[in-house]
């Protein structure tokens, strides 16, 4: 199960008034060490609770995007064949 799956299921149990604390034991007794922790437990329902609608995280600020694509994947490869000694930070670049 994902985060967002997680995050649905805290959404919907909180809708229906029951307290963070009871959702955990509930996530934790069907996944186990999976199961988010209690904070975040209680801190998603919260947000659920002050008007959040979203499951997904929010973008933050100067967090770098990064995107995989066939076309980034070959252009490494590229690279690489070119020079097979080149560093990860000319790889960055």
């Amino acid at each position: 199960m994902d985060k967002e799956q997680f995050r649905f299921c805290i959404k919907v149990r909180t809708a229906l008034h029951i307290e963070p604390i009871f959702i955990h034991n509930e996530l934790y007794t069907i996944f186990g060490d999976e199961a988010p922790p209690l904070r975040t437990v209680q801190r998603w329902s919260k947000w659920f609770r002050e008007g959040r609608e979203k499951v997904e995280d929010e973008d933050r600020p100067g967090r770098p995007i990064t995107e995989t694509t066939s076309e980034n994947i070959e252009q490494v490869r590229d690279l690489i064949n070119d020079n097979p000694y080149v560093t990860t930070d000319k790889l960055k670049a």
